[in-house]
């Protein structure tokens, strides 16, 4: 028996509003598709969020002995902003900012992407398509829309007509619970309205000017595909006409999403996905993230230490507890106090970890581990509760602690089982690294400076400049710059 066949898994269906419980279409397979990264620019800690959140969900799956196809894709094809003017199309205007070629931003900016997710320990997607590989399939999907009138030419663009789509029985605005008129009252006059027939109607391929530099042919002149139509060719080649499960940020619920839906259902008549899945957003200290009021870091900031927000570097094992300690459909604050807490906890499981490893069995257990254990899976069935399992994981490092004091006792069977418990949750499915010596390290560097800032006060105090400013400008050569301010002296790595 599979271990997939001793749980019960529920998911929050966003279509649905409510948990349901998860039966794949095919038994023993899931099909699960998540919408990736546009790389125009480097990876923010909110998408980090999103897809550690889904990498989570992958590892249980595989834990629970699930065949996974995981697609994530790369948007690499150019697509406008919301004020629908080409010029500031990201890739167009990126390149132009970068004096780079569209392609050499879409490298530049992959390559960031894929380091951030391997220096957070993602486990990689099974299949990782690009818009730009698929235009054909794209075109042909527009073509099928068109031929089954849901699609409309203007002026070398195609839209999806939605007023149509209504007619015909079917609800556009079902994911994000929105009507029709609602959409006519939201819709602002952009992206090509003058070609539109209804305002709400949405690009499936923009006719290219002369000033785009990505283009491609079609039946319709050179343009490119519309951003919504490139996940649902994508998601669609790989898992079928219907998949499991379809993932992203809340961000995404309207219009992306619910585009989808209305291509899947358009085109092939029937939903295209089951169970949709969104994470919420991330928020650092109480407020939103955002380049334009400063309150802003990028996961590699975070982690060596280069900004002003947080007192140290802090490891990625250490970033990635932090995260998941908050359910994935929660908001989620990061904060310096946060992440200090996070680390204390972080080193507490990974102690525990090495205690382990020295206790002996006893020739009786005192201890329900099997209970204990239930507790995990029920916690990870419960709509992948994080908060709630890492609790449990913590109550496994109580057991460990009170095993290796001699207050109770473990038989082996039950020490191999805590042990292979504790074990495939922090580090299989949380994807925790075991990292105590590297943030042990962290933390004697940290100590070592604040004795060198102290000496370096001593000598200023004796007027002792000298030494002082050696003092300042060694440590500055090693990549530590030291800051005076009416609280003290402080530090941070360049």
């Amino acid at each position: 028996m599979q271990t997939y066949d001793k749980q019960s898994l529920e998911i929050y269906n966003t279509i649905s509003g409510k948990k349901e419980t998860f039966t794949p279409i095919h038994k023993g397979n899931i099909g699960m598709y998540v919408c990736g990264p546009t790389v125009y620019s480097n990876v923010h800690l909110g998408n980090v969020r999103t897809f550690m959140s889904f990498d989570m969900i992958y590892r249980y799956f595989l834990h629970l002995d699930y065949k996974v196809r995981y697609v994530r894709n790369i948007t690499d094809a150019g697509h406008l902003t919301d004020d629908g003017d080409v010029e500031n199309d990201r890739f167009v205007k990126q390149s132009r900012l970068e004096k780079l070629e569209p392609m050499e931003v879409v490298q530049k900016y992959t390559v960031d992407f894929h380091k951030v997710l391997d220096t957070f320990n993602f486990l990689p997607p099974t299949i990782e398509p690009t818009a730009t590989g698929h235009i054909i399939e794209q075109i042909e999907l527009i073509q099928k829309l068109v031929e089954k009138g849901f699609a409309y030419v203007s002026n070398g663009s195609v839209y999806f007509d939605v007023i149509e789509y209504n007619k015909r029985g079917l609800n556009y605005g079902e994911l994000s619970n929105r009507n029709i008129e609602e959409l006519f009252a939201q819709t602002r006059d952009l992206d090509g309205q003058d070609e539109k027939k209804n305002p709400q109607d949405f690009a499936l391929w923009k006719n290219a000017s002369p000033a785009h530099i990505m283009r491609w042919n079609s039946p319709w002149g050179e343009g490119f595909p519309g951003w919504h139509l490139e996940c649902t060719a994508m998601s669609t080649k790989y898992l079928g006409e219907t998949f499991d499960i379809h993932g992203g940020g809340m961000d995404l619920k309207f219009p992306h999403h619910e585009c989808e839906i209305a291509q899947g259902k358009a085109c092939n008549n029937h939903s295209p996905v089951n169970y949709w899945m969104h994470t919420n957003m991330l928020t650092m200290n109480g407020q939103r993230m955002s380049k334009s009021t400063g309150n802003y870091i990028l996961p590699l900031e975070l982690i060596e230490g280069k900004n002003d927000f947080f007192e140290k570097e802090f490891h990625p094992s250490i970033v990635r507890f932090c995260f998941l300690q908050a359910h994935y459909r929660s908001v989620l604050d990061i904060s310096n106090d946060a992440m200090v807490a996070s680390e204390k906890g972080f080193n507490r499981l990974m102690e525990g970890i090495e205690v382990l490893k020295s206790i002996q069995p006893s020739a009786n257990s005192t201890i329900d581990i099997s209970s204990w254990r239930k507790n995990c899976y029920d916690a990870m069935n419960d709509d992948f509760n994080t908060p709630v399992l890492i609790a449990n994981l913590f109550e496994g490092i109580r057991f460990v602690n009170i095993v290796n004091d001699g207050k109770e006792t473990l038989n082996k069977e039950d020490l191999d089982l805590l042990s292979k418990t504790l074990n495939e949750f922090i580090f299989d499915v949380l994807g925790i690294k075991n990292e105590k010596a590297t943030a042990n390290n962290s933390d004697k560097l940290a100590s070592v400076i604040e004795m060198l800032i102290s000496m370096r006060n001593e000598a200023r105090a004796n007027k002792n400049f000298a030494l002082s400013d050696q003092i300042r400008d060694q440590l500055l050569a090693l990549g530590i710059q030291l800051k005076d301010g009416k609280e003290g002296t402080s530090f941070s790595f360049q």
